[in-house]
């Protein structure tokens, strides 16, 4: 489903400022697969993701997404067919829009139709947008005309993934979506994440500082450091992989010890 062959980008090049965020990363992913990525601050894990997603243009390397090479491809072409959650609950919904609104912006924003954004919205949609906010069990079906910016950071981002997986993505990016929120939040949208994303077969990507989240989620698991994929497991070896035994391989790859806070403190 993804194939990321060889991919670099430098910002800031030949300034006092340049940073060499991608470093030649390749990866593969197959239809359904769920991976984790976990790594320090400027590790490279919202670069890839924004490489992906068409923020900006790479500097060497190709991506390819389902058989499709979407190297050169613009954003907003891209975002028909991917899905994108942030940290920041604020992200992803217009706030002085309702409910609905939002939600007939990501169906038509999602349409193979050329001529989706003049479309109107049929009461027959309207109604699937009512039955899909009842499976969030927040209430929210009753609240469709209400404005986004009403809503609790949990909520949002509730809806947000909702809005991303209302028509399939081909991948799902998943960048730290529940660590603003609460703790008990937090889970409920992620047990509501990987039940949409086993319902759909959905592919993913999601970074976490959770370690625990790194091992028990998905079948994949990912470490990058300074712009590299420096470590990955999967299958049976990533089954017998303890909290510290991944530690440990981040210590014997990089050839230092993890030093982020708050993915230590995750232990």
């Amino acid at each position: 489903m993804l194939v990321i062959d060889s991919v670099s980008k430098t910002f800031h090049p030949g300034t006092v400022n340049e940073k060499k965020a991608l470093d030649q990363v390749s990866l593969s992913l197959a239809d359904g697969d769920f991976a984790t990525i976990v790594g320090s601050n400027g590790a490279g894990k919202s670069t890839l993701f924004n490489a992906i997603t068409g923020s900006f243009y790479v500097d060497e390397g190709r991506i390819i997404l389902g058989g499709e090479d979407i190297t050169y491809c613009k954003e907003h072409t891209r975002s028909k067919v991917i899905g994108h959650l942030f940290q920041d609950p604020l992200k992803g919904t217009a706030p002085h829009m309702t409910i609905e609104e939002n939600m007939a912006l990501a169906y038509l924003r999602a349409s193979t139709s050329r001529h989706a954004y003049f479309s109107r919205i049929s009461t027959n949609e309207k109604e699937k947008f009512r039955e899909q906010l009842s499976l969030l069990d927040m209430g929210l079906e009753d609240r469709m005309k209400q404005p986004v910016g009403l809503l609790s950071g949990g909520q949002r981002q509730a809806l947000t993934l909702l809005m991303a997986t209302m028509v399939t993505p081909r991948i799902l990016l998943l960048d730290e979506h529940t660590a603003a929120l609460d703790p008990a939040t937090a889970d409920k949208v992620l047990a509501l994440t990987e039940k949409i994303i086993a319902e759909r077969n959905i592919t993913c990507l999601m970074v976490t500082h959770n370690m625990h989240q790194a091992l028990s989620l998905g079948n994949r698991t990912l470490m990058m450091d300074d712009g590299h994929i420096v470590f990955h497991v999967s299958g049976e070896e990533r089954k017998k992989l303890s909290i510290n035994d991944l530690l440990e391989q981040f210590r014997i790859h990089v050839g230092k010890q993890l030093d982020n806070d708050r993915i230590l403190l995750s232990k």
